[in-house]
């Protein structure tokens, strides 16, 4: 059997709402260069600030 990967080794990116560093997850697998945002709430929040300003 396969030894699994490293967390540590797992690609990051911080999110530009919060600044929250999040790690690569298995169902990024495919859309990881398009991930931006830690969270679904991080995604709404972003279109709330560009409305109200």
């Amino acid at each position: 059997m396969a030894s699994q990967p490293l967390k540590s080794n797992l690609p990051r990116k911080t999110c530009p709402v919060c600044g929250f560093s999040f790690t690569w997850r298995k169902k990024w697998a495919k859309c990881w260069d398009e991930v931006k945002y830690c969270s679904k709430r991080c995604r709404k929040r972003v279109f709330q600030l560009k409305r109200s300003s």
